[in-house]
């Protein structure tokens, strides 16, 4: 079975990050803007958004792992024949908003 993963780094939970945005203070005033709309604290903004590109990080930099049998079955599902899937041919039988209805069959 393929796996994906990556290594989890010990946290302590009783470490403080500071974010030291105040040295830039059109970003400063970018985030403190955003942060007031979204009427959340600016530590729970950031990491909001902090959390998420991490983790795009280290999926786009974490090896997939599988045997060679695993292997050749992922490039015999990827050599197949495309399957159609019934929800995405419903959409696409949909005339698009410019097209009349019932134009498209």
């Amino acid at each position: 079975m393929a796996r994906i993963g990556y290594p989890l780094l010990p946290v302590n939970p009783l470490a403080r990050y500071k974010t030291d945005i105040n040295g830039y203070q059109e970003t400063a005033a970018h985030t403190e803007g955003a942060v007031s709309l979204r009427g959340r604290s600016r530590t729970d903004f950031v990491r909001e958004a902090a959390v998420p590109a991490a983790e795009e990080v280290l999926m786009e930099n974490t090896p997939i792992r599988m045997t060679h049998g695993d292997f050749d079955a992922f490039m015999a599902a990827l050599s197949g024949p495309a399957m159609p899937v019934p929800e995405v041919v419903e959409i696409i039988k949909r005339p698009a908003p410019w097209e009349e209805a019932g134009s498209r069959k």
